[in-house]
């Protein structure tokens, strides 16, 4: 080896050190910070014993913040989700894409295995918890909701949807029916919503605002004639600012947090708020004067979201306990109600119970067994 080519090898040599010993510092601050992060602490602290130790479940939780808490970690995704958005038009596998940047949660779109079983089996477990309840003296009313992939069919373009997916609302319905329950069937008033300008958000899982609002007035509207004290007024007022909606399936996407340019662009909303009008003047008397609420509302996230519970209570024109819960799915706001102080100590007259379309074929999992047990 001649001089000049040794000296070019060892200058290689000593950068490739230089390189590693610099990535395995960078690894080792990672990694530690993950690890004195307040997150990766609450993940690790209940794992600090012999018990855990030997049975590897310490390992197991230093491996899941290792995994999910390095600092690096959002900037890595962001990269990886503008890299597949914009070179391919893909939302990884939690999320389609479809015309006009339309987004859709790829969990309505697939089939699920022993679907039509967990249907027939919760359409069961509803007409037991009615049955239940009417033990009591209370009327449940089951609200149905169609998936985003159902009202805005029309930008699917080309995102697959099973037949089994296309076949769900219906059979659901029908089961529900079969068990002697008449679901109120929330499809119709929000097609017709989407018609006049839209029902969902383009860029969020949940219908929008004014889905929302069509979806209260529907429920509203066939509750017309259950005798509801009614002597409530609500008045829901708009932000006079827009800001961005809610946009779940972007950060699905690990789009939540990059430039517009690089992504679909957020959905832009003037945030509704409702109140009670007496709160709002200053005329409520003690707590302990205001009758209980004669409505309880169990649900998912679109009873969460959107201002649907405002909405409801401002149509209903009476107060409503908001039992719902995000990520609550079938059962699990229905089982922290049905099994909490509230329910107990002030029951209400009627129940509302939102279900959206796409829980109701997944697998069953221990919150409908407990359900079941409860009733």
């Amino acid at each position: 080896m001649s001089e000049t080519s040794w000296k070019g090898a060892n200058a290689a040599a000593v950068f490739q050190g230089a390189a590693a010993a610099l990535l395995l510092a960078i690894g080792a601050w990672q990694g530690i910070a993950a690890v004195a992060s307040e997150r990766g602490q609450e993940r690790l602290r209940p794992a600090l014993n012999a018990e855990s130790l030997l049975s590897g479940r310490f390992t197991g939780a230093v491996n899941h913040v290792l995994a999910h808490e390095l600092p690096a970690d959002p900037l890595l995704r962001a990269s990886g989700g503008v890299f597949r958005y914009d070179l391919f038009r893909s939302g990884g596998p939690q999320v389609r894409v479809g015309c006009d940047d339309t987004l859709f949660l790829t969990e309505e779109l697939r089939p699920w295995p022993g679907a039509e079983a967990a249907m027939a089996e919760r359409a069961a477990i509803v007409r037991r918890v009615r049955d239940g309840l009417a033990q009591r003296g209370i009327l449940l009313t089951v609200a149905l909701v169609p998936d985003k992939a159902r009202v805005k069919r029309d930008k699917l373009c080309g995102a697959p949807h099973s037949a089994q997916a296309e076949a769900r609302y219906d059979a659901f319905a029908e089961l529900l029916r079969g068990q002697g329950i008449q679901p109120l069937l929330l499809l119709r008033p929000l097609m017709a919503r989407e018609a006049q300008g839209g029902a969902w958000w383009r860029t969020d899982t949940h219908w929008s605002q004014e889905g929302a609002r069509a979806a209260a007035a529907a429920i509203a509207a066939a509750l017309r004639v259950y005798p509801l004290s009614r002597g409530t007024a609500f008045r829901t007022t708009a932000a006079a600012e827009e800001t961005d909606g809610p946009g779940d399936l972007l950060r699905l996407m690990s789009l939540d947090r990059v430039p517009d340019a690089l992504r679909p662009a957020p959905d832009r909303q003037r945030l509704e708020t409702t109140a009670a009008v007496e709160a709002a003047s200053g005329g409520g008397g003690l707590l302990d004067e205001t009758p209980a609420p004669e409505v309880a509302l169990v649900g998912s996230s679109y009873s969460v979201n959107a201002n649907f519970h405002g909405a409801l209570q401002e149509l209903l024109r009476s107060p409503v306990v908001s039992a719902a819960k995000a990520g609550g799915g079938f059962a699990g706001s229905a089982n922290d109600y049905f099994g909490g102080q509230t329910f107990r100590e002030t029951p209400p007259r009627l129940v509302i119970w939102e279900i959206p379309e796409r829980v109701v074929g997944q697998p069953l999992g221990q919150g409908e067994r407990d359900l079941a047990a409860r009733w």
